[in-house]
C-alpha cells in the first residue's frame, strides 16, 4: 500500500491509502468506522498504524478494497499532504553512498590542483584520498540525528534561511522501522522495516562547511523549518520486494539534474539497522535515511538552488516528492561572537 498523511479542513492529520487509480485516497479512519473495524483507533494516526504491525496493515488492505463502495474516499487532488508520519519519533541520516562523500570533499575541501591529484590517485590505486582522510565512513555506517520538528511533506514551500547563500537539495530515500528491536542481526533486519519513502535533506552548504570545523555535527546548516522533507507517501515493504534496484532521479524546474539507482549503495538499510540497534532499541516510527545518491546534490554538480526553484525527487515504486523554494529575505549572516584577544 501507499499510505499518506494529509490535513483535514481543520488542519488535523488523517491517515489515507492511495487507491489503484492514483486519483482517490481511502480515508482509513472513516472506512474503519463504516466497516465496523474492531480497532478503529489504529487508523487515527500513522504512528498508530505502524505500531499495529502486520495485522493492522492486513486490515488496512481490506479497508482499502471496501472504501470506494462505502464512500470513504477523497480526491487526491487538493489534499494538503504531510510527512507520512507528521512528527517521526526520530530521523537518522547516513552516508550510505560513499562516492557522495568523495565528490563532496573534492568540491568543498579540495582546491582545483588537489582535486586533480585525488582523481589521478583514485585511478591509480582504486581509492580516493578522502578514504584515507575519513576512514570511519568506510568502516561503519556513520550518521547524524535530525531535528524532527523541522520535517514537512510533499508540496510544502521551503523557506531559504536568510543566513545562507548556498541552498542545496539532496536526493535520498528512507526506511521506516515497523518492529521494535535491539541488537538486530543484519540477516533479520528486513523484518523490522515497515516501509519506504523519499527524503530531501535541504542544506545550507556555506553554513554546513563552517559547522563541520566544530566536529560536533551539523546545526543550522541542516536544521531550519522545512529543511527536512519526507513523502509523498510511505510504501509498505511488501510492495518493494527488492529495495536495491530502484531508479532515483532529481529535477529542478523540470530539468533533470541527478539520476542513479539504489543498487549503487555501499551500506544497506539492513546493515544500518544492525549497527544502530547495538545496545539501543529501535522503535516503530523511526526513520533511517540512505544518504545522498552520487551526483544527487548541487554541491557535486557545481550548482545551487534559488528562490522560486521547484525541486522534485523521484524514486521508482514510491513516487515524486516536490517542494518549492521561497525567499527568506535579505541575506543576514548568523551572529557570531568574536574570539577574545586577551
Amino acid at each position: 500500500m501507499k499510505l499518506l498523511s494529509y490535513a483535514d479542513a481543520g488542519g488535523l492529520p488523517r491517515v489515507g491509502a492511495l487507491l489503484a487509480d492514483g486519483t482517490q485516497v481511502a480515508d482509513l479512519a472513516l472506512a474503519a468506522q463504516r466497516a465496523g473495524d474492531p480497532q478503529p483507533a489504529t487508523y487515527a494516526a500513522m504512528q498508530a498504524l505502524i505500531e499495529g504491525g502486520d495485522a493492522a496493515v492486513e486490515r488496512a488492505s481490506r479497508l482499502l478494497e471496501s472504501a470506494r463502495a462505502d464512500e470513504a474516499t477523497v480526491p487526491l487532488a487538493g489534499l494538503k499532504l504531510l510527512s507520512p508520519v507528521p512528527r517521526p519519533l526520530s530521523l537518522r541520516d547516513c552516508v550510505g553512498f560513499l562516492p557522495h562523500l568523495v565528490n563532496s570533499a573534492r568540491n568543498s575541501v579540495f582546491g582545483p590542483a588537489m582535486r586533480r591529484i585525488d582523481i589521478a590517485y583514485e585511478r591509480l590505486t582504486g581509492q580516493s584520498l578522502v578514504r584515507r582522510m575519513a576512514p570511519t565512513a568506510w568502516e561503519r555506517p556513520v550518521y547524524y540525528l535530525i531535528n524532527v520538528c523541522t520535517v514537512v511533506g510533499h508540496d510544502a514551500d521551503v523557506t531559504i534561511p536568510p543566513y545562507t547563500r548556498e541552498m542545496d537539495y539532496e536526493l535520498e530515500w528512507a526506511a521506516c522501522i515497523g518492529k521494535a528491536g535491539r541488537d538486530i542481526p543484519a540477516a533479520r533486519a528486513r523484518e523490522h522495516i515497515f516501509g519506504y519513502t523519499i527524503f530531501n535533506d535541504f542544506t545550507a552548504r556555506d553554513v554546513q562547511f563552517e559547522e563541520a570545523k566544530g566536529r560536533l555535527g551539523f546545526q543550522k546548516g541542516k536544521s531550519f523549518d522545512g529543511g527536512n522533507v519526507l513523502g509523498p507517501c510511505l510504501v509498505t515493504s511488501d510492495e518493494i520486494p527488492d529495495p536495491y534496484d530502484l531508479d532515483m532521479r532529481a529535477s529542478v524546474n523540470g530539468v533533470e539534474w541527478s539520476r542513479g539507482n539504489t543498487r549503487q549503495r555501499d551500506w544497506t538499510f539492513e546493515e544500518m539497522i544492525a549497527f544502530m540497534s547495538r545496545s539501543e532499541t529501535l522503535q516503530p516510527g523511526e526513520f533511517i535515511a540512505s544518504g545522498t545518491l552520487p551526483g544527487g546534490c548541487g554541491l557535486e554538480l557545481g550548482r545551487r538552488l534559488h528562490a522560486g526553484d521547484v525541486a522534485e525527487l523521484s524514486v521508482e515504486k514510491i513516487g515524486t516528492l516536490r517542494n518549492r523554494l521561497v525567499s527568506g529575505g535579505t541575506y543576514e549572516a548568523l551572529p557570531l561572537r568574536q574570539a577574545s584577544t586577551t
